[in-house]
C-alpha cells in the first residue's frame, strides 16, 4: 500500500553563488505528524522552509501535496495549499489587540463592509484561542504588553485561524522561560490533535522529545538522519547533528 503524505519535496536544490545551501534535499510530512527539523548553523534548515513557504525559490525540485504534483513558487502559492508559517519574529503589531492581530487583513465587517464588526471579531478570536486551549484573559489585550510565550500562542492562533494543513513554526521556543516553553510544547501538541502536520525548526533539543513523531537532521545542505524520535536518544541526535549519524542507537 502506498504511503499518504501531505506533502512532499524531492530533490530540492538551492545555491547562492558558489554556496550552496541545499544540495538535493528530500522531506515527506505525513498528515498529522510533527516532524522535527534540526542541524548546526548553516545546515539549511531555513532555507529548505523558506522554500516550502514559497519565500526563497528552488534551482531544482519538485513538490506533491496529497499525492499530486504542485508549484510552490510564492508565499501566497503555499498559503493556497493551506500551508502557514510562523516566523521567528512573529510578525505582530504590537499596538493591536489579540483579536486585531489574528484576523488582520480580513476583519469580519458590518454596514457594507465600512465599519469592522468589533463584537464579532472578538467572539471569533475567543473561540479560536478556546479551541487551541490557549489561556488569554481578554482578546482586547495589545500584544505589546504580552509575555513571550503569548505572543508565540498568538502567531500560532493567528495561522491556525486559516486551517492550515500544514504549520511550519521556526524556534518558536527560542528566549522563552520554562512555564512559557511548555505552555508553546502544549499548545503544537493540540494542534497536532486537529490533525494538522507540522514543522518544527527548534535548537532547544530536549523539546523535541516533547513532541516530534519524526526528526530530519540536515548538515552542509543535505539529509543526513531521518528517524522516528523513538529511534533517537539525545546524545545520539546531537551526534548527528555534528556529522556523525550513529543509527545503530535508538531507545528500546
Amino acid at each position: 500500500m502506498e504511503e499518504h503524505f501531505q506533502i512532499e519535496m524531492r530533490n530540492i536544490q538551492k545555491s547562492y553563488g558558489n554556496i550552496r545551501s541545499l544540495r538535493g534535499v528530500d522531506l515527506q510530512l505525513k498528515p498529522g505528524e510533527v516532524l522535527g527539523l534540526v542541524g548546526d548553523n548553516g545546515a539549511g534548515k531555513s532555507t529548505l522552509m523558506k522554500v516550502l513557504s514559497g519565500v526563497v525559490i528552488p534551482d531544482e525540485g519538485e513538490f506533491y501535496f496529497e499525492g499530486k504534483k504542485v508549484s510552490i513558487d510564492s508565499p501566497r502559492a503555499a498559503k493556497d495549499l493551506s500551508i502557514e508559517t510562523v516566523f521567528q519574529d512573529l510578525s505582530l503589531c504590537d499596538t493591536l489587540s489579540v483579536a486585531n492581530n489574528m484576523f488582520l487583513g480580513r476583519e469580519p465587517v458590518k454596514f457594507l463592509g465600512r465599519l469592522i464588526d468589533q463584537k464579532t471579531l472578538h467572539a471569533k478570536s475567543r473561540e479560536h484561542l478556546d479551541k487551541l486551549g490557549i489561556d488569554i484573559s481578554s482578546t482586547k489585550l495589545p500584544v505589546q504588553n504580552m509575555s513571550g510565550g503569548q505572543r508565540q500562542a498568538v502567531a500560532i492562533a493567528r495561522a491556525m485561524v486559516f486551517d492550515p494543513k500544514v504549520l511550519i513554526l521556526d524556534e518558536p521556543t527560542a528566549a522563552l522561560g520554562v512555564k512559557e516553553v511548555n505552555m508553546v510544547l502544549e499548545l503544537i501538541n493540540n494542534v497536532k490533535k486537529k490533525g494538522v502536520s507540522v514543522v518544527l525548526i527548534t535548537h532547544r533539543l530536549q523539546d523535541l522529545f516533547e513532541v516530534c513523531d519524526r526528526i530530519m537532521v540536515l548538515n552542509e545542505g543535505k539529509c543526513i538522519d531521518d528517524r522516528l524520535i523513538e529511534q533517537f536518544t539525545l546524545d545520539s541526535l546531537i551526534k548527528s547533528i555534528m556529522g556523525s549519524p550513529d543509527k545503530g542507537v535508538g531507545v528500546s
